[in-house]
Parts: structure tokens; C-alpha cells; sequence
């Protein structure tokens, strides 16, 4: 009985102990114990604490929250990029977790200011959704749900590699939006996801998350797969606008394909699911260039 007791006081000391993490910004961030009411500034912080166990304490999240169901029916503080700060504050949550490069600096600023402790993300790699699970699981105290989660994501990615990773290469053109003209950058994860595939990105050497670029630019890379993602599950009208380019090799070998933007351009553990979306595209390009030399 006593060695009991002696058990459960060490649990219960374990769940109030400090909390010290570094975030993505570089600052240092100190719990007391394990936040029990946190607001999630971004669809894909919501949906990453939730697979890291922690769905249950979020107080406050932003619009399109939406994954997984129970997502829906937290109460909203704005969007991602026009928070409303006075429903945060009166939420009176012991964590804020932020997006870097999503979030406003000056808002972010606002709330550290008023007392909040506020923890900022910046995924840049497909590897930092796992990074990013274990953190949330600690910040929360749920890391036994979230360490399993991301034990299960590195798996399915190491799959993923040892089977595509040394494919030929496939030149892509990843296509955000058509009005204005948006891809991604070299620093953009989705970039990562495609080199996992083994392909490579056409605009890699763009520095921006999301730059702009011109139809001219696109022609004059020739991409061999153009993927586009547009803004549900449908796929998007403007996708085959690119028919109208007959020189483009992905258009000569009907390599215009789709991926749901839940899938690949949040951050979260679905990410896997997108990536294995686009290798298997990639690979049917492969397929096609291989036919095309015999």
C-alpha cells in the first residue's frame, strides 16, 4: 500500500512538473506544469493537438478548424492572420500556440504582452510534423499518445523513402491558385514532400513560402507533373487550363494531377497520406516517360 502511495505522488508530481521548451522563433518558453487550456492559432496546430491527445483542453481556435470533427465545435477566435485578441484573453488560456509565419508578429507581440505564454511553429520539413507532436504531447501532457503518434508517422515516412526516394527524378510544378499565379518555395514543406518523392520542385530556388510567378515562367521550366491543390476536395476547373500549352511535357504525357489541400499543404500527421498521394503520382509519370522511350 505504501509502495503505492509512493507511486501515485510521484505521478501526480510528474504532472505538475516545469515545462521548458525552445520554440521556432528561438524563445524559450517555461510551464509550470502541462497547459490544460490552450488556444491553437491555425488549422494545423488544432489538428496536430488533437492527434497528439491534447483535443480536449484546446479552448479557442481559429476559422476552418475542421479536422477531426470535434474540431468544429470549438469556439473561434478569428482567423489565423486576424486573430481577435479580447476573445483570446477572455478565454484565459495557460498556452497559446502560434504559427510563425501565419500569425501576425504584432498579435503575437499583443499576447505575450498581456501574460499569455504563447509557443510558435514553423514546419518547414515533412519530419518537424513529428517534431511537432512530440512538443504539443509534452506542452500538454499527453506525451505517451503523442510520442505513439509520432513514432507512427516516422514510420510511414521512412516507407515512403526506401521506396521512392531513389526513383529518377521527376521535374514538377506545384500550382497553389491560378489568380494570382502561386506555387511554393524551397523552404516550403510541400517542397519536402516532393523530394521525398523523388521529384524536384521546378521553382525550389524561390526563397518565399508562396510566390508568385507567371504562366511564361512555368512554360520555360517544362515541368514534367503539374499537381495542383485549389480549395476542397474537388478538383479544381482551372487545372486543365494548362492544356491549352501543348508543349508542356506534362501536358503531351497528361500529367496534370490533383491532391486535396487538407492532405499536403497543413502540416499536420495527413501530410503522409498526401505524400503518399504524390509519389504515386510521380511514379505513374515515370511509367508514362518509360512507355514514351520504347
Amino acid at each position: 500500500m505504501h509502495r503505492l502511495i509512493w507511486l501515485f505522488a510521484l505521478l501526480a508530481l510528474a504532472a505538475r512538473a516545469e515545462i521548458t521548451v525552445i520554440d521556432d522563433a528561438g524563445t524559450r518558453l517555461d510551464l509550470p506544469h502541462p497547459a490544460e487550456r490552450i488556444v491553437s492559432l491555425a488549422p494545423h496546430i488544432t489538428e496536430t493537438l488533437f492527434a497528439a491527445g491534447a483535443g480536449s483542453k484546446i479552448v479557442g481556435a481559429v476559422d476552418y478548424s475542421d479536422y477531426p470533427e470535434p474540431a468544429r465545435t470549438i469556439p473561434r477566435i478569428g482567423g489565423y492572420s486576424r486573430l481577435d485578441l479580447e476573445r483570446i484573453l477572455a478565454l484565459s488560456p495557460d498556452l497559446v500556440i502560434g504559427w510563425a509565419s501565419g500569425n501576425s508578429a504584432a498579435h503575437i507581440e499583443r499576447l505575450r504582452a498581456a501574460g499569455l505564454p504563447v509557443f510558435l511553429v514553423q514546419p518547414e520539413r515533412i519530419d518537424d510534423v513529428a517534431k511537432n507532436l512530440e512538443r504539443f504531447g509534452l506542452l500538454a501532457g499527453t506525451a505517451a499518445t503523442a510520442n505513439a503518434a509520432a513514432a507512427d508517422f516516422r514510420m510511414r515516412l521512412a516507407e515512403l523513402r526506401a521506396r521512392y526516394g531513389a526513383r529518377p527524378p521527376v521535374r514538377v510544378f506545384y500550382q497553389i491558385w491560378k489568380q494570382p499565379l502561386m506555387t511554393v518555395g524551397g523552404n516550403q514543406v510541400i517542397t519536402d514532400v516532393v523530394r521525398l518523392c523523388g521529384g524536384e520542385n521546378v521553382f525550389a530556388d524561390l526563397k518565399p513560402l508562396a510566390p508568385q510567378v507567371t504562366v511564361e515562367a512555368v512554360i520555360q521550366a517544362d515541368p514534367e507533373v503539374i499537381v495542383a491543390s485549389g480549395m476542397g476536395e474537388a478538383r479544381p476547373e482551372w487545372l486543365d487550363d494548362w492544356r491549352q500549352w501543348t508543349t508542356l511535357a506534362a501536358v503531351k504525357r497528361d500529367n496534370l494531377f490533383f491532391i486535396p489541400p487538407d492532405l499536403i499543404q497543413r502540416h499536420t500527421p495527413r501530410l503522409v497520406e498526401g505524400a503518399a498521394r504524390l509519389c504515386e503520382q510521380l511514379e505513374a509519370a515515370r511509367r508514362k516517360r518509360n512507355m514514351e522511350a520504347r
